[in-house]
């Protein structure tokens, strides 16, 4: 039942990475690939029907974390407490910047607040990286399970540990990298023109330089915590999901130079969840890591839920789970089709 309630954790967050994630990629890549006021507001009408939607994944997520780990959301909530915060704001100014834009006529007040939905998209996406980053090198857990991070100490992935290192920026830079291309592929496919044309250049160039800078990525986390790669040639969900990224990050590179967007963005959505899925195979059953003493780890098996809750849950949850995902498929089906500059607001 705890590997059940791992996976799960593990899927939900892979959907809010997919599906958010390319709305934080589509207002990373807004100036670049909108240049007038008509191209901008095709960007925001390509993710407008989806965006509050998909943050849905974000609390359902951690609800499930609360439910099968409880003693990890609130062991993180205590000392991320600060990156917390920064989170929220993000996440309200970017709300905010897509409602408040069209309030007002003046070209100064709407690119104010594209600026700041860019800004804040951008922010997210380093942000979630850099929290992946603090997971996989650990934290400095204590025997009661509990620890306290500051913003940075000496930007080394060693006792003393900050939320900021060398690692956890590249982290947080490769993550922004990965999700602006998976926006760009996403706008390529979802919208028309030059948008579509640009996006579309954009998501390639940007999946060709994730090709060199996966493997880097792939090397620094082998220096921060190498029990994680060692743990990949046991574990056959590890390989397969692999797999998935590579051919995921082809098939992006190939198909969007060949003008096949729909599929391109397919390919990007493979190469996240291939990545994520791998990343928790590898990690089983650990889910916050001491970077102290191994044995203080908190796992899947000591975070604190009782197997015959979980069961009980894990009933509800094969009931909610379908609703959810058939609102998904219906809204998706509802605003298919690719969208044009809406009318002069």
């Amino acid at each position: 039942m705890f590997e059940v309630w791992f996976a799960i954790v593990a899927v939900m967050f892979t959907l809010y990475v997919l599906l958010d994630g390319y709305d934080f990629g589509a207002g990373a890549v807004h100036f670049l690939v909108a240049r007038t006021p008509d191209e901008r507001r095709t960007v925001f009408a390509a993710i407008g029907p989806f965006w509050d939607a998909n943050e849905v994944w974000l609390l359902a997520g951690g609800g499930a974390l609360f439910l099968a780990v409880p003693r990890v959301l609130a062991a993180g909530f205590s000392g991320f407490y600060l990156a917390m915060f920064l989170v929220l704001w993000c996440l309200i100014l970017r709300g905010i910047a897509i409602e408040f834009r069209s309030h007002l006529k003046e070209p100064m007040w709407r690119r104010f607040w594209d600026a700041v939905f860019t800004l804040a998209s951008a922010l997210l996406a380093m942000l979630f990286g850099a929290a992946l980053g603090n997971v996989i090198r650990g934290v400095p857990l204590t025997q009661d399970g509990w620890f306290r991070l500051t913003l940075f100490t000496n930007f080394m992935p060693r006792d003393p540990v900050g939320i900021l290192d060398w690692y956890t920026v590249s982290a947080g830079v490769f993550a922004l990298v990965a999700l602006a291309g998976h926006g760009a592929l996403f706008l390529a496919w979802r919208t028309t023109g030059e948008v579509s044309a640009r996006s579309q250049r954009l998501g390639v160039h940007i999946m060709l330089a994730l090709v060199v800078l996966w493997p880097l990525m792939t090397i620094a986390t082998q220096v921060v915590n190498p029990s994680l790669l060692a743990a990949l040639p046991g574990s056959p969900t590890a390989w397969l999901a692999l797999l998935l990224a590579i051919v995921g990050l082809g098939t992006a590179i190939v198909a969007g130079r060949a003008g096949r967007a729909l599929q391109a963005f397919f390919g990007s959505c493979a190469f996240l969840g291939g990545m994520l899925v791998a990343t928790a195979a590898c990690v089983f059953p650990v889910l916050l890591r001491s970077t102290s003493d191994p044995m203080l780890s908190i796992t899947a098996f000591n975070g604190g839920a009782s197997a015959p809750g979980l069961k009980t849950a894990l009933t509800w949850w094969l009931l909610g789970f379908p609703l959810v995902v058939g609102y998904f498929v219906t809204i998706h089906r509802l605003y298919r089709g690719r969208v044009a500059p809406p009318p002069a607001a």
